[in-house]
């Protein structure tokens, strides 16, 4: 067999290289990747070599949304039969560390996620991973709903970070894919009203087609003086401004998560008004044990998953894929789709 990947070098420098097959170990499957979703993980570690303390100091396969077919398994795995399509898990942690065992694996340090370096991601015709992290999928879910299983889960874990219970008014600031996803997640789950704020009137748009009730466009009007009254913010956009005046268009007692990453660390944060209110602010760091959620949401068709998808490219084209965010306005999410592997 054949194993294609896109292998980042450096910043700018994506290759197509053949690269051994992986041979999956005890506990773990084979699998034929199908479709790979582009995050903006990829797209930094592409143009900046780095993010945080994670530095591209040798070559890298990126992505980590995808989805695929078991093709193999390696020694003791009983969990999924050859020819299972399956949704994959990018974080594998350690299981055995203090996080890990009260049930915060995302938070476990020894977690080995995909595309985060050292550890390959799955830009490629083939990718292992344990078995307990490769989800079978229905028939229902397509091959690009299997990659955005991934996305879907960081909106579902901030909505459980915000507590919701049903009936809220949710404020999401950031309509990229995460944004999307997390609107719908919030609906899915119980709010009644969701609004949501950007900067791109085609996202926005997008927002509204996929169950908005309201759409911001922050070009027009700042969020202050939109007269928002929501119970819970999911702050997705990294922008430390918007963090900021999503808390201040809470009701008293309401919720801010702040999901999405920024450049910084800091941002300045209204701490009379969070004591006064009694606001409570929480952070998210990928999610847990929401893949099965994940994938019966949108199996029964309760989340549009495929409504974010814009463009697919296949595997030679993965340096198009990682552009096209930053080039086209309309884009929302692109996948890679992996050229099927041959003989």
């Amino acid at each position: 067999m054949r194993n294609r990947a896109a292998v980042l070098y450096g910043v700018h420098d994506l290759r197509i290289d053949d690269v051994p097959v992986p041979e999956p170990g005890p506990g773990q499957v084979l699998v034929e990747v199908r479709a790979v979703g582009v995050c903006g993980s990829d797209v930094h570690y592409y143009e900046h070599g780095r993010i945080g303390p994670y530095v591209v100091s040798e070559p890298l396969i990126l992505g980590h949304e995808s989805g695929g077919v078991v093709v193999g398994r390696g020694p003791g795995a009983t969990r999924h039969e050859v020819g299972q399509r399956v949704a994959l898990e990018p974080g594998v942690p350690c299981g055995a560390c203090r996080q890990c065992r009260a049930g915060r694996y995302n938070l476990c340090p020894e977690v080995r996620f995909f595309a985060t370096p050292p550890v390959h991601g799955a830009f490629a015709n083939y990718v292992t991973i344990h078995e307990d992290f490769a989800f079978a999928l229905p028939d229902e879910v397509s091959d690009d709903a299997a990659a955005m299983i991934e996305p879907l889960s960081v909106g579902i874990w901030a909505c459980r970070k915000a507590g919701l219970r049903g009936g809220e008014h949710v404020l999401v600031t950031g309509a990229g894919p995460i944004g999307l996803l997390a609107m719908q997640a919030a609906l899915a789950l119980g709010a009644t009203r969701v609004t949501v704020a950007d900067v791109n009137p085609h996202r926005l748009e997008l927002a509204r087609r996929t169950g908005a009730a309201r759409a911001i466009d922050l070009r027009e009007r700042p969020l202050g003086e939109a007269g928002i009254e929501a119970d819970v913010l999911l702050e997705c956009s990294g922008h430390p401004a918007a963090l900021a005046d999503g808390i201040r268009s809470l009701r008293p007692a309401g919720t801010a998560v702040a999901v999405g990453m920024g450049p910084g660390e800091e941002a300045t944060i209204p701490l009379a008004l969070l004591q006064n209110q009694e606001l409570t602010l929480t952070g998210t760091f990928r999610y847990a044990n929401t893949y099965p959620t994940a994938i019966e949401l949108v199996a029964t068709g309760r989340v549009d998953v495929e409504a974010i998808v814009t463009g697919h490219f296949p595997l030679d084209q993965a340096e198009q894929a990682l552009r096209v965010g930053r080039e086209d306005a309309r884009s929302v999410k692109a996948v890679v789709v992996p050229a099927g592997a041959t003989e």
